[in-house]
Order: structure tokens, then C-alpha cells, then sequence
């Protein structure tokens, strides 16, 4: 019978498998070594990786800062862990502090139709095609993230909308907002606009997440459904 502690990573179930533990459930469900285990991959003869760096984590107290006070060459006393391991080990502890010490990013802040066709000046002033792009909010108003959605011409039928709100979910948005550009510079909208807007608005009514707005961009100024009053 093998003991435990001389199991391989392919021999563990899989939900106990670092890489997939954090799959599956997220970094936070991880211990230290098991998060140690990841960056330095595999073991020794002795032990798998994660007894190897529940060995280390315990020579430091099992303190992320103690770890990253330690040399090169003391990680290296350790079977298993030779320079590269203890250089990549030794690289994460001081990323971890350098992102402590970082003034977290304030992502920018969308209130009006203004500062929606601002956030896309640069990505779109000069393009030569349509292209749609989602604004994904928080409860501040605040951009999450941005996305193309589509390219080359716009409808509903080359929009997936399910594509969206599955992005919105993923991103915890609370609200979103729709962007294409007219490269002729006409900015009323189109028949298949208005078609786009109701199907993604309806959409997004049904799972909570308003559409704030969509803006139609062109090099000299812009449309916006919600200042019409159309949403």
C-alpha cells in the first residue's frame, strides 16, 4: 500500500490536485503550500510537491513573509527545490509585495452618454468598419471591463446576446452599456440599431442587469438612446 504522503499529484483525487482545486473551487480555497506546490510543480523521491512545500511553509511558521526573507540557498536545502524553484518562489513573494504596496487601479466612471463615447474615443475614432462593443458597470458606475462583440456590420443576428449576459454574470455587472460606431458619420441609428437595442434591453429586463445605454459613435459626435428617452 502507498503511503499518502508518497503519492504523486495524478494519484490524488482530483478535486485534492492543486491546479484543480483552484479550478474548481477558487485561489482562496488553497493553503500556502498548496498555492507553493503550483509555481514549483513537482516533488522529490520522497515526497510529492505539496509535502515538500508543507515542509518549507513550515520552516518559515507557515508565514508568507518569513518565506520571502529567505536566501536562494537556504530554499536549495530543500530535496527537490534547486535554483530555478527557488528564484520562481522567491519572484512571487516579491510580487505579492509589490502589489500590497500598489495604489489600486480606480477604474473610470461612466454617468452620462458623454463618458461612454470618451471611454471609446482612441479604440474606435479610427476605424473603418462597425464594430460593437459592451461596457460592463458595477454598482458604482464604474467600468469592469469592456468587450467587442461584434464586427463587420451590426444586427441582432450577429450580436449574441446570450454571449452578454453570461459576460455580465461573470463579471458580477449590476448594469452595461452598448457602443458601435458609424464609420459613414451619420449618427442616427438604423432599423437594425433599434432592432439590437429592444432585444438586448428586453434581454438584460428579464435577468436584472438594465442596459443603461447604447451609443452611437461617430469621428464628430454622437446617439444615445437613453438621452431620447428610447430605452
Amino acid at each position: 500500500m502507498i503511503k499518502p504522503d508518497k503519492l504523486n499529484l495524478k494519484q490524488w483525487a482530483t478535486e485534492d490536485r492543486p491546479r484543480e482545486k483552484m479550478k474548481q473551487k477558487g485561489a482562496k480555497a488553497l493553503t500556502n503550500a498548496e498555492l507553493l506546490a503550483i509555481l514549483i510543480h513537482t516533488g522529490n523521491t520522497e515526497d510529492s510537491v505539496v509535502a515538500l512545500t508543507q515542509k518549507v511553509m513550515a520552516s518559515c511558521r507557515n508565514s508568507l513573509s518569513e518565506l520571502g526573507k529567505l536566501s536562494v540557498g537556504e530554499l536549495c536545502s530543500f530535496k527537490g527545490i534547486g535554483e530555478a524553484k527557488a528564484i520562481t518562489i522567491l519572484a512571487a513573494c516579491e510580487l505579492g509585495r509589490r502589489r500590497k504596496e500598489e495604489e489600486p487601479l480606480l477604474k473610470p466612471q461612466i454617468r452620462t452618454s458623454r463618458d461612454v463615447y470618451d471611454y471609446f474615443y482612441p479604440d474606435m475614432i479610427d476605424l473603418q468598419v462597425e464594430e460593437c462593443h459592451v461596457l460592463f458597470l458595477n454598482q458604482s458606475s464604474r467600468v469592469i471591463d469592456s468587450m467587442r462583440i461584434s464586427q463587420g456590420g451590426l444586427s441582432s443576428a450577429s450580436v449574441d446576446i446570450r454571449l452578454i449576459l453570461r459576460e455580465a454574470f461573470m463579471h458580477r455587472a449590476t448594469g452595461l452599456t452598448l457602443c458601435h460606431n458609424h464609420p459613414s458619420g451619420t449618427a442616427l441609428p438604423s432599423r437594425q440599431d433599434d432592432e439590437l437595442t429592444r432585444s438586448v434591453a428586453q434581454a438584460c429586463r428579464t435577468v436584472n442587469v438594465p442596459l443603461l445605454d447604447h451609443v452611437i459613435f461617430t469621428e464628430n459626435g454622437y446617439y444615445s438612446y437613453a438621452d431620447k428617452g428610447r430605452l
